[in-house]
């Protein structure tokens, strides 16, 4: 049975899609089998797959391969189509076998309204009860074809109701966050939303309605299984002064106001778990500090900044040997988070 885990931060700008990414790579490569799922109508995370250099691509994909992508294989739910939903024609990764993309869509942002209203109104209108579990029945099917370890699912920032089912009916979550005022803010917020739409998970589950529906909304079974820190600069090996001091915050108001909230709520693992799997710091999974230019060169390769290749990088003599040694080093961050992943997302 595959596990679920959203990346989440209401926040922007955190790197949610390079992770997602760059983990699910690192898992395949470890044996496992894993679907990314693009559930950002942004699309950042298809265009690390897809070339989509030339204008529109996204489109002539969209036209070539239809059905292939999260909003149009969820169509037949939120259109009330006599036709049951069916698994994903995913995308293999090019360059790591294991590894399969279910395409994001820029127009899933439209399905928003529709499911707000099926999230408060499914008991009372019957013709929205297929709506709340659809997403996870799609997941399930498509892992099932797949044979898949791993779903890894890439949301956009925001509190709408797409975010809150992805959350909420994930068998895990991580939270990516960067050293700044704004993340501290941001730990604030999700102490708060995260428990409510737990609340309200576990609410929906117990109507006839959705139980019953065709595609039925699951018990909720969400855990936490820790933040990510990154896009900070180090100096001597270490973050800059600056940047530890929001490290300090960010710790804080993980330890005095996130914990507490997700460990009222249920969310949160033993703490003997986390010890055991050996995370830096309290709830904290990895410290990735900036890829600085070499994201660029990532993006451009379409794979993982610990794959590229000197010719990736185009770069000769001492610069080289300095950026061959950062690839080195994003490797180790990355082979230490897949197996931290591996010892707490357990099923």
């Amino acid at each position: 049975m595959s596990v679920v885990i959203s990346f989440f931060n209401n926040k922007g700008g955190v790197s949610k899609t390079t992770t997602c990414f760059n983990l699910g790579w690192m898992l395949a490569e470890r044996g496992k089998r894993v679907l990314i799922v693009d559930a950002d109508p942004q699309c950042n995370l298809t265009g690390m797959v897809l070339d989509l250099s030339n204008n529109n691509a996204l489109d002539s994909f969209y036209a070539n391969n239809p059905q292939r992508n999260l909003k149009d294989a969820l169509e037949p739910a939120f259109a009330s189509r006599p036709k049951p939903l069916e698994p994903v024609d995913c995308v293999p990764v090019p360059g790591r076998e294991g590894l399969f993309l279910i395409p994001g869509h820029v127009g899933l942002a439209e399905y928003e309204v529709s499911l707000g209203i099926a999230q408060q109104l499914s008991e009372s209108v019957q013709a929205l009860k297929n709506l709340p579990g659809s997403f996870n029945y799609l997941f399930e099917i498509t892992a099932e074809k797949y044979e898949a370890d791993y779903i890894l699912v890439d949301l956009s920032p925001g509190l709408g109701s797409i975010n809150q089912n992805l959350v909420a009916t994930a068998d895990f979550f991580v939270v990516p966050a960067s050293p700044d005022v704004f993340s501290v803010m941001a730990i604030d917020s999700l102490s708060r939303v995260i428990p409510r739409w737990i609340r309200w998970a576990e609410s929906a589950a117990q109507l006839e309605a959705l139980s019953t529906a065709d595609y039925p909304f699951p018990e909720p079974k969400l855990k936490f299984l820790g933040t990510i820190i990154q896009r900070y600069r180090l100096k001597g090996g270490e973050p800059t002064e600056a940047f530890r001091t929001y490290f300090e915050e960010l710790d804080s108001a993980i330890d005095n106001v996130l914990a507490p909230a997700f460990r009222k709520a249920g969310v949160l693992l033993a703490d003997t778990t986390y010890e055991e799997a050996g995370l830096d710091a309290y709830l904290r999974l990895a410290s990735i500090p900036d890829f600085n230019t070499l994201i660029a060169n990532s993006q451009q390769a379409r794979k993982p900044v610990f794959m590229l290749t000197q010719e990736d990088v185009g770069r000769r003599g001492f610069v080289w040997a300095t950026q061959k040694k950062s690839i080195e080093s994003f490797r180790q961050v990355f082979e230490q988070l897949a197996e931290r992943v591996e010892v707490l997302a357990v099923q």
